[in-house]
């Protein structure tokens, strides 16, 4: 089987082509950057209709496929933007329609778990999925993907997202933030919020702004990474002793950061617990991803009809029906 995946949740448009062995035959994306500012919904979903069709015919190419030997189309259904979301969904619907085969929609957390599950060997992880919108700590318990620590307030994308844009670093902020963080070398106490397994940003960011000007960027964005990944691993560390598991995975797009791999990994040496990364090309928002998953939920049963295709913006991770674990 052969499934073609669309994500289109936030700023990334992706087309991937994915066989049932998990093979990744194309993975295309484009996504949205900006020099000032961060993502604005609607030009987000007018950049993913303006390349959609480049991205179809790129990913094809790469895959040496043609659309007829496509079995399956999958999208994201959700969680995510609505104005972009849409545009994936009418993609996806049209694509299955025109080439009558079937059409899954996908909860793009969960094809984030999934995927990166497939590419590392981990059969049982704790998650810890770090990306623009979503932070949480996850791990598979009574029969769902539990959310065990989540964020109070934005994810943590969105937080380096939003302190690039007051340091006027444009969007995306992460990359920029790490790369004047490895030059930072005086360490700025800020706000530490950890409440049980759930951890809060919006205090930490309005601190960061009140600094902005007052200390260097470099030592700035030094101290906040130390700051909030510090964050991240403590609550990971109470979900692996809580649950008893002994993987942890690192996923979703801040999962490219180096200081949180870094200090995942030593909390993890320390406990005698494997940890791995979903790789770089995939822990961020992309097609790939998404076929894989609509693969795995088509072989364990799933079907859809298209009035169930509508988008869910708030779709939580721990609100999807898993039928392919045992």
């Amino acid at each position: 089987m052969i499934c073609l995946g669309i994500e289109s949740t936030a700023h990334t448009f992706g087309i991937g082509i994915v066989d049932s062995e998990g093979n990744v035959l194309a993975n295309a994306r484009h996504t949205l950057e900006t020099e000032t500012g961060g993502i604005h919904p609607i030009k987000a979903a007018q950049a993913h209709i303006l390349y959609y069709d480049m991205l179809i015919k790129s990913a094809l190419k790469d895959a040496k496929l043609k659309l007829e030997n496509i079995d399956l189309i999958s999208f994201s259904q959700g969680p995510g933007l609505g104005q972009c979301l849409r545009v994936g969904a009418v993609a996806a619907r049209s694509l299955a329609g025109m080439l009558n085969i079937p059409l899954i929609g996908i909860n793009h957390c969960v094809a984030h778990i999934e995927i990166g599950k497939q590419k590392t060997g981990l059969t049982d992880p704790v998650t810890v999925y770090a990306s623009g919108a979503n932070t949480q700590i996850i791990a598979y318990a009574g029969e769902k993907y539990r959310v065990f620590g989540e964020t109070l307030d934005i994810g943590i994308g969105n937080f380096l997202d939003n302190i690039g844009r007051y340091m006027g670093l444009g969007f995306p902020g992460g990359p920029k933030i790490e790369k004047l963080a490895s030059t930072g070398n005086k360490y700025i106490e800020l706000p530490y919020t950890v409440k049980g397994m759930d951890f809060s940003f919006s205090g930490l960011q309005n601190k960061v702004r009140q600094l902005i000007n007052k200390e260097s960027n470099e030592n700035l964005c030094y101290s906040v990474q130390e700051t909030v990944f510090a964050m991240l691993t403590e609550s990971t560390e109470r979900a692996l002793a809580h649950i008893g598991k002994n993987e942890v995975l690192l996923t979703g797009g801040v999962g490219a950061n180096r200081r949180l791999t870094a200090m995942l990994k030593q909390m993890c040496d320390d406990r005698g617990v494997k940890f791995e990364v979903c790789p770089r090309s995939l822990s961020g928002d992309n097609g790939a991803m998404i076929a894989w998953q609509g693969i795995v939920e088509f072989t364990s049963g799933k079907r859809q009809e298209l009035i169930e295709t509508e988008i869910d913006g708030k779709w939580r991770t721990d609100q999807v029906n898993i039928t392919w674990i045992n």
